[in-house]
């Protein structure tokens, strides 16, 4: 009976070989007897007895590897099919763990590339409120209690427009929440992102005393950061977010502080952002990621740049290696988001939580996706006074679940992109259960890359891994 390859991944690090086993998103090591079996049978179908016949290695060994090899789904035997992708859609009723409430739709920059008023906009805020008011922010905590039922630990998300806005209600979501779970025995923590320039002291106190976690979105040096960082007037943000960004970093010290950067066109040294955002003002991580856009605006960035992106990416990913082999932090977050992920065995049947684990409430009420779908009438799911509308909620899931995305069912990428971010498949293909199909070469190099810089530190500092044991339990 001969034996062929099956739905595998195979990569090397520190001198090893390694199998990145699709259909389960494990992570195998190979002897070298378990090598030369995969190595023979790629050439062409192999049977038991050719394999022991053709490889210098004693018959039982050999007989053990296939055995193995077998088990893990690395090969299949005459008459065996790959695995599917996952089909079994979520259950009608799964269980909320994290909610972005969008404070406000109101922003006091007016960002270029901006996804909820520039160009590529979904969002139809036109006669709803501009800012969240207490009653629907009670709403929205109720609901998130009611429907996350059987977790331990909930997560709140302050976003905006400009979340810092309406802060008057932030502070009383986190006081009202806390005093909601310790009724409940329950943990809940809090996060926000901002663009940083509303910080003030006391806000600050704040943040830090309720441990909640901070993201500014920040590109960069002055420069960078000003390309199209700006105030409605033109002016550049960079003078007034950098010595409040210091003043932040300062004074919060009970959670990391970290910086998310939009790569566009005029945005993509990611080197010198990454020194000088991690560097110079001392952002505990850093994080980037391209702008969302359709292909024909100024900003968006084209092959090349994409190209250039990843070249960068890739120091800085080596970089975060030699790290993690000494046992120190690095702060590229891009690289531990993803060895998290391929840690934990993660095999996506959706590309992220959005309509699933995790929904979007708006200034309004109307309960969306995610925040990028917040306000658009076309994507909402229901409102918070009332609910969920399951119907829709069902109609979303189904349509971003990788079972309906052909075009994925055969790219060994899949366990971690599941065809990759819904906004973004939307805003070039307007359908938010297209695969984003132009980063598909892009998500398999980066990928493969992470494959091998996790190889090389289980193989050489495996306690390094214990990182994301913690992160897990978080």
């Amino acid at each position: 009976m001969p034996y062929k390859v099956g739905d595998i991944h195979g990569f090397e690090a520190a001198g090893q070989g390694f199998l990145y086993l699709v259909p389960s998103g494990g992570i195998v090591d190979l002897n070298p007897i378990a090598t030369a079996v995969l190595e023979r049978i790629k050439t062409s179908p192999t049977s038991r007895e050719e394999l022991v016949a053709t490889l210098p290695f004693a018959a039982p060994d050999i007989h053990e590897a296939v055995d193995e090899l077998s088990q893990f789904r690395a090969i299949l035997a005459d008459g065996e099919k790959n695995e599917d992708p996952p089909q079994d859609l979520a259950p009608d009723k799964f269980p909320l763990q994290t909610m972005v409430l969008n404070l406000t739709n109101q922003c006091n920059l007016s960002c270029g590339y901006c996804y909820e008023f520039g160009e590529d906009k979904v969002a139809t805020p036109e006669g709803k409120p501009k800012f969240m008011s207490w009653q629907v922010a009670q709403q929205s905590v109720d609901h998130l209690f009611l429907e996350s039922a059987g977790r331990r630990a909930i997560h709140i998300t302050f976003f905006g427009g400009e979340t810092l806005m309406n802060f008057p209600l932030l502070k009383q979501v986190v006081q009202y929440a806390n005093e909601k779970a310790r009724e409940e025995g329950r943990y809940i923590d809090f996060s926000l992102t901002t663009n940083g320039t509303l910080l003030t002291p006391s806000i600050i106190e704040f943040l830090a005393e309720n441990h909640v976690g901070v993201t500014v979105s920040m590109d960069g040096p002055k420069e960078m950061n000003d390309a199209l960082r700006v105030f409605a007037n033109g002016k550049g943000s960079y003078d007034i977010i950098a010595p409040k960004v210091r003043a932040l970093l300062e004074a919060h010290k009970t959670r990391p502080i970290a910086a998310r950067v939009t790569l566009t066109s005029q945005v993509t040294d990611v080197l010198k952002i990454f020194r000088h955002l991690k560097q110079d003002l001392g952002f505990h991580e850093v994080g980037f990621a391209p702008v969302t856009t359709s292909p024909n605006r100024l900003y968006a960035i084209e092959t090349a740049g994409m190209n250039s992106v990843l070249d960068q990416f890739r120091t800085l990913a080596f970089e975060y290696r030699d790290h993690a082999l000494e046992g120190r932090h690095h702060g590229f977050s891009n690289v531990s988001d993803t060895l998290n992920e391929l840690h934990q065995g993660i095999n996506k049947s959706h590309p992220c939580g959005a309509g699933l684990g995790l929904v979007g409430v708006g200034p309004s009420g109307d309960i969306a996706p995610c925040h990028r779908f917040v306000d658009s009438d076309t994507h909402s799911l229901g409102h918070i006074s009332t609910g969920m509308d399951r119907a829709k909620q069902a109609e979303f899931l189904s349509r971003g679940h990788i079972g309906a995305k052909y075009d994925c069912h055969e790219c060994w990428a899949r366990p971690l992109c599941a065809g990759g971010c819904h906004h973004e498949a939307f805003v070039r293909y307007g359908d938010t259960g297209h695969p984003n199909l132009h980063y598909c070469d892009w998500i398999r190099s980066w990928t493969d890359l992470c494959l091998r810089i996790y190889g090389e530190i289980a193989t050489r500092n495996p306690q390094f891994l214990a990182t994301f044991d913690r992160r897990k339990t978080v």
